[in-house]
């Protein structure tokens, strides 16, 4: 089971927070003098991006004084957690029309344990304590995407759900480098 800090709601973006209804565009075209927009809202994301780089550009914006914004962030990597549930019988995507690989609930099954244990690289089980009101979950490291920090930090202040402890950010962090940085097979 993961830990949860049980802290207040910082002032600015961490790694490990996990923010509710969080929006990812998915296009914006312009259609015979009309806008249209795509949008997915993804029940809960994870903040993937490092402390640190959140915490200097947090610092540099709310310095007045800066002499310039080389630390400020044009975006935050993020990540869907999905309900377990659904990636077992692969329909957590079919509010957007996709048809995922499902997997084997028995327990004795090898899919399951993997998943479970952490050993596929693709994906990381989360299970929260019972005070938190988010169903054992998986990060799926193949769907990252990023996010304006301050339309994130507006929707922190209403959507914050919880924050991951730092042992645990930081295997989920290596866990999701290691991930990025395999070597691609054809």
């Amino acid at each position: 089971m993961i830990r949860i800090d049980q802290i207040k709601i910082a002032d600015r973006v961490c790694q490990g927070d996990i923010i509710a209804n969080v929006e990812f565009v998915e296009y914006a075209i312009e259609k015979f003098g009309q806008i249209e927009i795509s949008k997915i809202i993804f029940p809960y994301a994870y903040v993937l991006t490092q402390d640190c780089d959140l915490e200097q550009e947090y610092t540099s914006r709310t310095n007045e004084n800066a002499q310039n914004q080389d630390k400020h962030l044009i975006s935050v990597i993020v990540a869907p957690l999905y309900n377990l549930e659904q990636v077992y019988d692969g329909v957590h995507l079919e509010d957007i029309g996709l048809k995922m690989q499902t997997i084997t609930r028995k327990v004795d099954k090898s899919d399951n344990k993997v998943l479970r244990q952490n050993n596929n690289p693709r994906y990381h089980y989360l299970e929260f304590p019972n005070d938190v009101t988010i169903p054992n979950s998986v990060i799926d490291f193949k769907h990252y995407f990023t996010v304006n920090n301050n339309l994130l930090l507006d929707m922190k202040k209403d959507y914050f759900v919880c924050k991951v402890s730092e042992l645990y950010r930081e295997n989920i962090s290596h866990r999701f480098s290691f991930f990025l940085s395999r070597i691609g097979l054809p």
